[in-house]
């Protein structure tokens, strides 16, 4: 949520925000509304003031009393009016979106994202790449036929070696980010100047309410997200939405910041909007595990956080060995909270193009002011803090190994980084 203030001196800077943004609210009405409570209120305390006055002079005038009493009618007319203009003025300001950031690309559509980055070779294969799909078919991999039978579409049962991979790829980024020498080392070569405080691991709750949910401001779209039925509960759709409410409506002291989470959970998305898209294997999935990381900064430290995020997110594509492209996101898909948002796109060689493996999202305290979470300085002053999310791994990157690692007996070499923890250097 935007700050008030800020609305009322760059009107045109939140009126452009919603343009660019395809959000839909007239800040005009807003400002009206603003005006006409601040109105009432003005009203209400000179009013009261009058009332205190006669008070103090004592009642036992029958006209005074009058006067009082007529004074105190009016308060009551006057309260139930402030209260509804406060409400539509609550409405509307939770539905106006983040201040993009200086350098986010203005565009309509996702088409208009920035490619700001290339990194990895592309492999070459001597015979024809599979899809990933193709890949695990014959090697039992992966059952969808029996996952719909027992779920329904969308669903899908990861089998035998590669549910090894997959957990061995989670432990690897859970090894990263608390490990404080590693991530001096990404920061050094980022060229950052951050904290190098490890992540704290957490298996968080699957479920949030819905006052949290919409405190973060991503329960919309409803039709994405799963509602348990006669419940004031929903399934996250991502662990960033179960650890970025965890300190909501708390003050945390300035030296325990940065709070830096690493949150591990399977998450449900309806996948609505979609129907025929991507069916095919497990890339667009109803139900998948995801490794996310949650911060939590000062004002002055939350956009070098962001960067960090990323940095972090390029060097476990890197030790994957896996090929990727960096997107800076345009004004609408950065998303309604977001200031800045950057995808990392993985290259797919059985698809020939680069999919969507990684997000990171800025928020700066848009996210705080709903969630009411702060900081108390040193010095004692209490504000808002800065928070931003970022996907460690999810499992779109197993989708890139066995594509990019593929051989052409149709066995998978599993990478490097990850052999250790598979106790495997191949999947046959």
């Amino acid at each position: 949520m935007l700050d008030l203030n800020f609305i009322r001196e760059n009107s045109e800077v939140v009126k452009n925000a919603c343009k660019n943004k395809n959000v839909q609210v007239s800040v005009d009405l807003v400002l009206d509304l603003d005006k006409e409570k601040r109105e009432l209120m003005t009203e209400i305390e000179t009013l009261k003031a009058e009332q205190n006055k006669i008070s103090r002079g004592g009642a036992e005038n029958q006209a005074i009393f009058a006067q009082a009493k007529e004074i105190k009618n009016k308060i009551k007319e006057i309260e139930p009016e402030l209260e509804k203009m406060d409400g539509e003025l609550k409405t509307l300001l939770l539905q106006l979106p983040n201040i993009p950031f200086e350098d986010v690309p203005v565009g309509s559509s996702e088409d208009e994202n920035k490619v700001i980055m290339t990194v990895g070779k592309k492999p070459n294969f001597s015979f024809s790449p599979k899809n990933h799909w193709q890949i695990a078919e014959p090697l039992d991999l992966i059952d969808k036929d029996r996952a719909t039978k027992v779920a329904g579409a969308r669903f899908a049962y990861l089998k035998g070696p590669l549910v090894i991979l997959e957990l061995a790829m989670f432990r690897f980024a859970f090894d990263v980010l608390t490990n404080e020498k590693i991530l001096s080392e990404i920061a050094k070569k980022a060229k950052l100047k951050v904290s190098t405080k490890p992540f704290v691991p957490v298996l968080p709750p699957f479920m949030i309410k819905t006052e949290p949910y919409s405190a973060m401001d991503r329960l919309e779209p409803r039709e994405e997200r799963y509602k348990i039925e006669g419940e004031d509960l929903w399934l996250e759709g991502s662990a960033e939405h179960v650890l970025g409410t965890m300190h909501m409506n708390e003050t945390l002291p300035e030296n325990i910041f940065p709070i830096r989470y690493a949150g591990y959970a399977t998450s449900f998305r309806k996948e609505a909007g979609t129907y025929g898209k991507d069916m095919e294997g497990i890339l667009r999935m109803h139900q998948f595990n995801k490794l996310e990381m949650e911060c939590l900064t000062t004002a002055e430290n939350s956009l070098s956080e962001h960067y960090f995020l990323i940095a972090i997110q390029e060097y476990l594509m890197q030790q994957l060995g896996l090929p990727y492209e960096v997107v800076l996101k345009c004004t609408a898909d950065i998303g309604k909270p977001n200031a800045r948002g950057v995808d990392i796109n993985v290259w797919l060689p059985g698809q020939n193009k680069y999919r969507e493996t990684h997000t990171a999202d800025y928020m700066t305290d848009y996210q705080a002011r709903r969630l009411q979470t702060r900081v108390r300085r040193k010095s004692g002053k209490v504000e808002l803090v800065h928070t931003n999310d970022a996907t460690a791994l999810a499992e779109r990157p197993l989708i890139a190994i066995l594509e990019n690692y593929q051989q052409k007996d149709g066995s998978v070499k599993v990478p490097k980084v990850l052999q250790k923890y598979c106790g495997f250097k191949i999947i046959k």
